[in-house]
C-alpha cells in the first residue's frame, strides 16, 4: 500500500527556518522523481521543488519555483525513503499547507501545514 506522510511543520518567525520530511512507502523513492507542492488559503496548489529519480540520467536533480530558489532544498535519503524540503530565510508568503507528490504513478501525503509569522 502506497503512503506519502509528511512531518515537520508549524509556526515559524519570518526569517527562520524548518525542515519537511516524507515518509514513503509501499515504493521505492530511489525509481521515482519526487516533489514539493504547497497550497496556500485561497490559491491554487503550485509546485514548490522537484528532485528526480535513479534511471532518468538525471538523478538527483534538483529543481526549484522561482519563489523559493535560494531558499529550499529538496534531498532524498534512500535508505530511510524519506524525501526532504529544507526550508530557510522563510516568509509569511511561504504560509501553506505543504504536500508530498510522486508524480508517476500519482500519490499525494495528507499536508503539513507551515506558518510564517512576521
Amino acid at each position: 500500500q502506497v503512503q506519502l506522510v509528511e512531518s515537520g511543520g508549524g509556526l515559524v518567525q519570518a526569517g527562520g527556518s524548518l525542515k519537511l520530511s516524507c515518509a514513503a512507502s509501499g515504493f521505492s523513492i530511489r525509481f521515482n522523481t519526487m516533489a514539493w507542492y504547497r497550497q496556500a488559503p485561497g490559491k491554487q496548489r503550485e509546485l514548490v521543488a522537484t528532485v528526480t529519480a535513479y534511471g532518468t540520467g538525471t538523478y538527483g536533480t534538483s529543481n526549484y519555483a522561482d519563489f523559493v530558489r535560494g531558499r529550499f532544498t529538496i534531498s532524498r535519503d534512500n535508505a530511510k525513503n524519506t524525501v526532504y524540503l529544507q526550508m530557510n530565510s522563510l516568509k509569511p508568503e511561504d504560509t501553506a499547507v505543504y504536500y508530498c507528490n510522486r508524480p508517476a504513478p500519482e500519490y499525494w501525503g495528507q499536508g503539513t501545514q507551515v506558518i510564517v509569522s512576521s
